[in-house]
Formats: structure tokens, C-alpha cells, sequence
């Protein structure tokens, strides 16, 4: 028998993990409270969600697992490590 050995292709796949929740945040309008979160919160991709605000400033929850969403994908000519 005669088989055709089929040659793997690749395909780069566009992905978004997107976490939701909340910061409860002292301000004194929602504009503050919009800066405070820009420039004082964030996520680190491995770490977790941290702020540079005092603890009697901030409170947080958001789930531990996100969203998955796919936007693309497209072939690749070859493996990058190639």
C-alpha cells in the first residue's frame, strides 16, 4: 500500500484572554476614580492583579479564569523557530 504522507501546516491563531471584575476605588469623582485605575492597577501575564494604591484605597475582584476569544487565524509560510 501506498500511503501520501500528509505535511503539517501552520496557522498563527489571534487569541484574547480577557479578565473582568471590578476595582472599588476612594475618589473624588469617576474621573479619579478612571485615573486611578489606569495608572495604578494592573495585570502582569504569570503574576496577578495588583495596585500601587493603599489597601484603604483599593479593593478588587475579578475571576481567576478569562474569556477566550479567537479573532484569527491565518497560514504561516513556516515555524518561526525554523
Amino acid at each position: 500500500m501506498n500511503f501520501k504522507i500528509m505535511k503539517k501546516k501552520f496557522y498563527r491563531v489571534r487569541t484574547q484572554y480577557i479578565f473582568e471584575g471590578v476595582f472599588d476605588v476612594v475618589a473624588e469623582s469617576k474621573e479619579d476614580a478612571r485615573q486611578k485605575v489606569l495608572q495604578n492597577c494592573g495585570l502582569v501575564m504569570g503574576g496577578s492583579i495588583h495596585s500601587t494604591l493603599p489597601d484603604d484605597e483599593i479593593n478588587w475582584a475579578f475571576d481567576k479564569h478569562p474569556n477566550k476569544r479567537i479573532d484569527r487565524i491565518t497560514k504561516v509560510q513556516k515555524y518561526p523557530s525554523e
